[in-house]
């Protein structure tokens, strides 16, 4: 959300008629539209990189599709119309994880990143249990639950990735889609506050038992909603991770927060899409991003395909949440422990602003994804994991 908070030839050179091989044109699953499809390259005449994906893996090239067919369709089904606006009413369990086949069962390993970035040596690969410490007694943390809370315009589906690799180290996870965000139904227009705005959280919170607690992470803007929710139910929060994330102090808002960059991110100001759904005589409703820029602002070193998925599944950002200032006390926000991680090479939230709100309002800890972009969970969603699961395993200390 940032301030205020998108592609795939065959050279057939030198074959021989003999040698090429017939391809099989791939149709569209049911219910999914072909301007969908062919975002995440299963329309029928794309014929683009078949020969590199078989070379590959055919098998890693099958499962990344089949996750972002999962949430493409899932979209397309609750909205209705296929353009996110929301208008189906095809039931979903938003306070729990997307779902995947198999659940229970052994798990296939993450596919290989198809970023054209060049890996470098900080973020190699690695299968999942070589990301956590074997050391680790998961049964020995305070919690093994991570609720993970999406920035602006994003939704539950942007977290497959992690919550695929955290499930393969045992931890529960679960992904919340907040009101008009993912396949929420909710009009984004209609939002008039932060606490509607959060109340699918703040519900999944209000549920668990007295004795549970989970980690809670925000991403974006839902560093604002993850920093609500620590002040309605502190004693639920172990711990707060704020992942490229507004984190504000007592009596701001975002808006607030996010000026500070006030002419300093163009890129932002050029993204940013003022919607009026109640006349231009008043107040903004929401904010759209320019799909044109979306990759450089977001995206800058993410994978083809996840840009694709996101490109699809992009909701409105809703405005009223934006300007409401936040009463965090130190009794209940104060109390529950907060670690940051920053991302170098976002161009939504400059690494400049995270550092100017770690320095305002001091975390426990701050931790640093190299070569990330503003969706870690799409460009280093290896080291993301390592992080995540470094994080929980942090004792108290005898003071606290």
């Amino acid at each position: 959300m940032g301030a205020l908070v998108s592609c795939f030839s065959d050279a057939g050179e030198g074959r021989r008629p003999q040698q090429q091989r017939r391809r099989q044109a791939v149709n569209p699953p049911p219910g999914l539209s072909a301007e969908v499809a062919a975002a995440i390259g299963l329309a029928s005449n794309d014929r683009s990189g078949k020969a590199r994906s078989l070379r590959k893996g055919r098998g890693e090239e099958l499962l990344t599709h089949e996750q972002a067919l999962a949430a493409a369709i899932l979209l397309q089904q609750s909205s209705g119309d296929g353009t996110g606006t929301g208008t189906g009413t095809v039931p979903f369990d938003r306070s729990t994880s997307l779902r995947y086949p198999g659940h229970g069962q052994k798990k296939q390993g993450l596919p290989r990143s198809s970023s054209s970035r060049p890996r470098s040596l900080a973020d190699p690969v690695l299968q999942p249990q070589q990301l956590v410490n074997q050391d680790l007694k998961i049964d020995n943390l305070e919690t093994k639950h991570f609720v993970l809370v999406h920035g602006g315009g994003f939704g539950a589906w942007c977290w497959y990735k992690t919550i695929a690799l955290l499930e393969d180290s045992r931890f529960k996870v679960s992904a919340i889609d907040l009101t008009g965000s993912g396949v929420n139904s909710f009009d984004t227009n209609k939002i008039t506050s932060l606490p509607e705005h959060v109340k699918p959280l703040t519900d999944f919170l209000e549920t668990l038992g007295d004795l549970d607690k989970v980690i809670l992470v925000g991403h974006d803007f839902g560093g604002a909603c993850v920093s609500y929710a620590m002040e309605m139910f502190p004693s639920k929060v172990a711990k707060a991770i704020f992942l490229c994330a507004a984190m504000p102090t007592n009596g701001q808002n975002t808006l607030d927060m996010f000026s500070q960059e006030a002419g300093m991110n163009d890129l932002m100001q050029q993204a940013q899409v003022f919607v009026y759904a109640n006349g231009k005589d008043h107040p903004p409703t929401a904010i759209d991003l320019d799909r044109s820029l979306l990759k450089e602002l977001l995206f800058n070193q993410s994978p083809a395909k996840d840009v694709a998925l996101a490109l699809v599944a992009m909701r409105s950002i809703p405005f009223a949440p934006v300007l409401e200032k936040l009463s965090l006390t130190d009794k209940n926000y104060g109390s529950v422990r907060r670690f940051y991680i920053e991302t170098t090479e976002d161009n939504a939230i400059p690494i400049s602003l995270q550092q100017s709100m770690c320095g305002v309002n001091p975390p426990e800890k701050v931790f640093r994804l190299k070569g990330s972009d503003h969706s870690p969970f799409f460009s280093k969603p290896q080291a993301l994991h390592k992080l995540l699961v470094e994080i929980s395993s942090i004792p108290s200390s005898p003071t606290q």
